[in-house]
């Protein structure tokens, strides 16, 4: 039977996020608002730790737990104490430290000693048989790749055959931003506690995390009236964002899309951009490309208005368009270069993707009215710096590109960030590993353009426009796997999504 606690407190992710500095003060400041010690929160966690795991391996009697020297390992003393009053067989190693043990997990050691627990030292034999892992090795404090023996006893936790759940943090993965410099807790559950974090939901979190859990330790009231600066959205908010349109609408309320872009040869690009705007629910898309791609668009969807670009068709469609899209299958020639030249000079909303940002990188301007979303390797670009130093803080380089650029920055990749200048910054936690192929950034760029012209606000069209795309691959990968996943595959779920009052 879950007591009380957890009853009142087991529920799906939150949608707010906390940087991983700002933890040890929001645990404290909520202790304080409920006059209770933070001992009574680490005997909570404890508590949610041991019911998740009988939750989740009801048939395991033999639970193994690697404590570290601190308040993590003081989680990890709790849950022993647990299991082992109530007739489980544990098992704990601890990595002992040249300094004291923070005095709440000091407590929770010595209240497992005076249980009858025993310790043993880090490098012990390990059990014949083990039926669960518990790593409450090293928490949200890394910063570094662990050391002796945390690192001996990651690699030997992630050989063993039993499954592992992380308290908090997976060890060895940062919880700032989700980079793995050394050695990771391979887990199948991670449980989060009182918040989620940066780097349970970017940069590697999604290699090492495993299925992610939370529990507010009896906190939600509290928390839920406390103003997180991180937001994760995945489908169950884009109610918030795309409510049911009014029956008397008609195309013109539904936005006017300008996509530049399809250098000959190029076709299938913009052709893409262009028809995920239209499944995204655009009223009215108007592709301006090379001649020799008209035909083949037409062809593939009559839907579209489709014309040469030139600079009188150019001038006309951004005139007549309430958004711009420019940049899929752009190229860098002169034909390119005009185009985008001539559509900057635009206060319309904007995107800009592919070989616009390309273009953007040899000659920065900074401007509000536009969305750019680079993959690592265009955001190396734009920022003059390496992709993996991109990919080693992606929290920064998204802060970095919204502070030089502008407007509203979508750093894809797995955990896709979105951030603005003005300091929003959000988590897509949605998609998969299906997406990593060709064209999928051709969809995102006419799904975020769609929502713009929607009359979303630049924040909101791109958190929107992420959530929907990695929703319906995620569609997809349910109904045919991740491998052989193409870019229009999602176009038969966009609908799904960009009408939530059919998500079930």
């Amino acid at each position: 039977m879950r007591d009380q606690l957890s009853e009142a407190n087991a529920h799906s992710l939150p949608y707010s996020v906390w940087p991983a500095q700002a933890l040890r003060q929001l645990e404290t400041d909520a202790a304080d608002s409920y006059g209770i010690a933070l001992y009574e929160l680490m005997q909570r966690a404890g508590q949610a730790v041991y019911e998740k795991i009988r939750q989740l391996w009801p048939d395991a009697q033999h639970w193994l737990i690697l404590c570290g020297h601190g308040n993590n390992g003081g989680d990890g003393y709790v849950v022993a104490r647990l299991a082992q009053a109530a007739g489980y067989q544990v098992t704990l190693l601890a990595c002992e430290g040249s300094s004291d043990l923070p005095e709440e997990a000091e407590s929770a050691r010595n209240s497992w000693l005076e249980a009858g627990g025993e310790i043993h030292a880090a490098d012990a034999p390990w059990p014949e048989k083990v039926d669960v892992i518990v790593d409450a090795l090293l928490g949200t404090g890394l910063n570094r790749p662990p050391s002796a023996p945390y690192a001996a006893l990651i690699e030997k936790a992630n050989a063993h055959a039993a499954p592992v759940l992380a308290i908090d943090m997976p060890s060895g993965l940062v919880a700032a931003n989700g980079t793995a410099p050394g050695a990771v807790i391979e887990a199948a559950h991670t449980l989060s506690v009182i918040a989620l974090k940066p780097g349970q939901l970017t940069g590697k979190a999604r290699d090492y995390i495993g299925q992610l859990h939370f529990h507010a330790l009896g906190l939600e009231n509290w928390l839920a009236v406390q103003s997180a600066p991180m937001a994760r959205f995945d489908a169950g908010y884009l109610r918030h964002w795309l409510p049911p349109r009014r029956p008397t609408s008609h195309k013109g309320d539904h936005g006017r899309l300008l996509v530049v872009g399809g250098d000959d040869g190029t076709a299938g690009a913009i052709r893409m951009a262009a028809e995920a705007a239209l499944r995204t629910g655009s009223g009215l898309v108007r592709v301006l490309t090379h001649p020799h791609n008209i035909a083949p668009i037409l062809a593939a969807r009559p839907e579209l208005m489709v014309d040469a670009l030139s600079d009188q068709s150019l001038a006309q469609g951004v005139e007549w368009a309430d958004v711009i899209a420019i940049g899929p299958g752009l190229g860098q020639r002169d034909w390119g270069q005009k185009a985008l030249k001539s559509v900057e000079k635009s206060e319309k909303p904007m995107l800009w993707d592919a070989d616009a940002l390309n273009l953007l990188a040899f000659s920065a301007q900074k401007r509000q009215n536009r969305i750019i979303t680079p993959h690592p390797g265009e955001a190396a670009r734009l920022l003059g710096i390496k992709t993996s130093e991109i990919e080693s803080d992606r929290l920064h380089a998204a802060e970095t590109l919204a502070k030089r650029y502008g407007g509203v920055v979508v750093l894809k990749g797995a955990g896709t960030i979105i951030a603005s200048e003005a300091g929003q910054m959000a988590f897509a936690d949605v998609g998969n590993a299906g997406m990593a192929s060709g064209g999928m950034g051709d969809v995102l760029s006419g799904i975020i353009a769609s929502l713009l012209g929607q009359k979303l606000a630049l924040f909101e069209a791109a958190c929107a426009g992420c959530v929907v795309h990695g929703a319906a691959a995620d569609a997809v990968a349910r109904q045919r796997g991740t491998r052989g996943m193409l870019a229009t595959d999602l176009f038969e779920r966009l609908w799904q999504f960009v009408n939530p009052e059919m998500i079930s």
